[in-house]
């Protein structure tokens, strides 16, 4: 069996090759990234890998090489809150990549691919929690691009016959996050800041809400999503079963580091409270939340402090400075 898997550099990509190659025999795990948010560290050694960018770089020939049979198309720039200022790149990063993935699951007749969209798509949402049968309204361009991929999926399933499922993940973090992004990711901002001696930051009063997942309780779920025959032209949330606000968040990793000081900067345009529905992921994909926050930061931090140091990425420039937040136009503020 050959399994392809984009992103395979970053967190979910990483992670779940890791553990396929941990539990499923005669299986082959190809992967693909472009390496401009991950690291060709994270890649395990058994992996075929090969540095293509999904834009830009021709795909066709992997997939006759291979006669790939699964996709698990992670590769995405998910920064919500810089999306609004950098939308050229975000839709030819989000939706053009995933057009092309789709158009080459169809032509080579992929069995199943399985798309990791966001609970951005929910944007303030309808109820207390985001639930699956919810009508998606996104408020920022990162979730508009993740929803029109969805949707451009199950047209693809309708007119072409291409199987798929969708999950919306929610809030993963864990060993191999690029921590040493300013721009997403909060847990790992908070880890990088720490570790080059600067404060946590936190936008507003912090009493915005998430629900964290551990990236561990994830990867069986996100394995099964290729192959469970109820989770076929399925849309399943994932994670997020305890909600707890920016503020506690940041008093647990600050209890695990064993210190820390927090500054808190102006608020910005994002959804406060953000917790999705969980039983289908229960119901269909076994999921189980094992990892209490404090245990999988512990496990985070623990890897964090043996990493590289690395200079942490800053856009260049912006496609709009109109608006645009002042704590990203001082650079040295993060």
């Amino acid at each position: 069996m050959n399994v392809l898997i984009t992103g395979a550099a970053g967190l979910l990509g990483s992670r779940l090759a890791d553990w396929i190659i941990e539990n499923e025999s005669n299986v082959n795990v190809i992967g693909i990234d472009n390496l401009s948010g991950g690291y060709v560290e994270n890649i395990n050694s058994e992996v075929k890998f090969y540095k293509l960018d999904l834009v830009r770089d021709s795909i066709s020939e992997l997939f006759k090489k291979y006669d790939i049979d699964y996709v698990f198309h992670f590769a995405a720039y998910a920064a919500e809150g810089l999306s609004p200022f950098i939308r050229g790149f975000n839709y030819d990063n989000n939706l053009k990549s995933t057009a092309r993935i789709v158009n080459q699951c169809i032509i080579h007749n992929v069995k199943r691919l399985v798309f990791t969209s966001t609970m951005a798509v929910y944007g303030y949402g309808e109820n207390k929690f985001f639930d699956e049968k919810q009508t998606p309204c996104p408020i920022d361009p990162y979730g508009v691009a993740k929803y029109a991929c969805e949707m451009d999926i199950k047209i693809a399933g309708e007119q072409h016959g291409l199987d798929w499922c969708v999950i919306r993940p929610h809030n993963v973090y864990g060993i191999k996050q690029n921590i040493w992004d300013k721009y997403r990711n909060v847990l790992g901002i908070w880890m990088y800041q720490h570790l080059n001696n600067k404060p946590m930051t936190i936008f507003g009063s912090g009493e915005q809400t998430r629900a964290f997942s551990y990236i561990d309780d994830t990867l069986k779920p996100l394995w099964l999503s290729a192959f469970e025959p109820k989770a076929s032209k399925e849309i399943i949330n994932l994670g997020g079963i305890k909600s707890i606000s920016i503020l506690e968040a940041n008093e647990v990793l600050k209890n695990v580091i064993g210190s820390g000081e927090t500054v808190f900067f102006e608020k910005r345009h994002e959804v406060k409270h953000a917790i999705s529905t969980y039983q289908k992921s229960i119901d269909i994909l076994g999921f189980k939340h094992d990892t209490d926050l404090k245990v999988g930061l512990t496990k985070m931090w623990e890897w964090a402090k043996v990493q590289p140091k690395r200079n942490q990425f800053i856009w260049p420039s912006y496609e709009l400075d109109k608006g645009l937040y002042s704590f990203w136009k001082n650079p040295s503020k993060l």
